[in-house]
């Protein structure tokens, strides 16, 4: 028989192989997410000891709840905008096909054995992620004929659903079950992109993502070796900022609130030697490496100050390759009355483009700190604003860094204002990965 490695959702298999390796899925995962997990390959009779270490090897592989799988799809890639072009690129290749099919069956036009339309891929998107995992009958159903048919296709049968997506005529399915018949529906999208389908139901959402691949290893067909955790280097992201305080409050934020996803991040960090530090540089790091056409998915990302926001304007205009994105900090509403310190005494401004530097992002409140305060400094015509700088913002770093992920939830302290930031570097992110990869499905 062969001994089979998967990688399944909620247990339905979305990608197979036996007697091999196959696709590399650790991208999908953490070293953390290495664990033992039940196996259908495995005679469980033959162990008496839960705790026998060749059981332990047999059950090892990756496991990880679907919810903290998304965003790693995302920044892998697979999103709504790529998935739809992958699903109309099928259903093109797939409609070509049926005419040919039709045309060499002989059919007439109003007896087509194949149809050449299919569903949008908007009403694809709702068929397939109001489907919850749990409710779809995994039994495995005997016999032939007609009647097994109908119970293995199970809610589906009748619907005229396997007429509506491009399936590949020349890639038969064997479906079992009214689970497997639903993935069979779903098998000409790369699998990834099932996945991320799913998720988008939250029932589906706790259900774990499985890719075990201790039955291959026991049973000679691969090397633990072989099975690698973590975003490959292709597939992470260079983070350029305007200074060394900025990569380590960041680097932190993300180890402490988005711990699922750290690995797609790297940072370029003066203090470990590069030459590319302030505001300007900065710029001219941008323009350098658009220029030399690096290949690195790279985000360029200026402070919400005066000068950060005057030269993200002209990075920006810049003709930066597909790979590349420009961010600034985000404005928030609590920054639009912020205690400021100037030549006309203390007032209240927006700080928003004018001072909002990363440290401005933590919480100000703690106590033993300092009142926060923004002293206004030089005036900059081309944004026809002051520049402003907040007083004493090692201090506010200093705390946030002793921050550790096991005691923040009891530690008080406000994380919305960084988590603001996070969302909007991994949302540029997901999108620059999202289209690239749509741009492959492009003609």
């Amino acid at each position: 028989m062969g001994t089979i490695i998967a990688l399944s959702v909620g247990g339905m298999d979305i990608d197979e192989c036996k007697n091999f390796v196959g696709t590399d899925h650790g991208a999908l995962f953490q070293e953390s997410d290495r664990k033992r997990t039940r196996s259908d390959q495995v005679d469980y009779d033959y162990y008496v000891d839960p705790d026998d270490p060749d059981l332990a090897a047999m059950e090892i592989g990756f496991v990880k709840p679907l919810r903290d799988v998304i965003q790693r799809l995302e920044l892998l890639g697979y999103t709504y905008e790529s998935i739809r072009a992958e699903y109309l690129r099928a259903a093109e290749s797939a409609a070509e096909q049926n005419r040919e099919y039709n045309a060499g069956s002989g059919a007439s036009d109003g007896e087509q054995a194949e149809s050449t339309t299919f569903l949008t891929f908007e009403d694809f998107y709702k068929f397939v992620s109001k489907q919850a995992i749990s409710d779809l009958n995994d039994d495995f159903v005997e016999g032939f004929g007609p009647e097994r048919e109908k119970e293995v296709q199970g809610r589906f049968f009748g619907t005229g659903i396997n007429q509506n997506v491009p399936l590949n005529l020349l890639h038969d399915s064997p479906a079992w079950s009214e689970r497997s018949y639903f993935c069979s529906l779903l098998d000409f999208l790369h699998p990834y992109s099932v996945a991320w389908l799913l998720g988008q139901n939250p029932a589906n959402l706790d259900q774990m993502v499985t890719w075990q691949y201790g039955p291959l290893v026991n049973n000679g067909w691969a090397n633990e070796s072989e099975f690698v955790a973590c975003a490959g280097r292709r597939a992470t992201f260079l983070i350029a900022t305007e200074g060394s305080s900025d990569t380590k409050i960041l680097k932190h934020a993300i180890e402490l609130l988005r711990p699922e996803i750290s690995d797609f991040f790297r940072f370029i960090d003066v203090e470990e030697g590069h030459p590319f530090s302030g505001t300007g540089n900065l710029h001219k790091f941008a323009e350098g490496l658009a220029k030399i056409d690096v290949q690195n998915q790279t985000i360029f990302l200026y402070d919400n100050d005066a000068e950060g926001h005057a030269t993200f304007k002209r990075t920006s205009a810049l003709k930066l390759p597909d790979n590349m994105r420009v961010q600034i900090l985000p404005d928030l509403d609590c920054f639009e009355e912020f205690a400021t310190l100037g030549p006309s005494g203390k007032n209240f401004d927006n700080i928003n483009r004018r001072a909002a530097a990363i440290e401005c992002y933590l919480d100000l409140e703690q106590g033993g700190l300092p009142d926060p305060v923004v002293r206004w400094s030089n005036y900059r015509p081309d944004t026809d604003n002051y520049q402003g700088s907040l007083d004493g913002k090692t201090q506010y770093s200093k705390r946030f860094f002793k921050l550790k992920q096991d005691t923040l939830g009891t530690s008080g302290y406000d994380t919305s204002k960084i988590a603001a930031v996070l969302e909007v570097i991994v949302s540029e992110c997901s999108n620059l990965a999202g289209t690239l990869r749509a741009k492959r499905y492009q003609p």
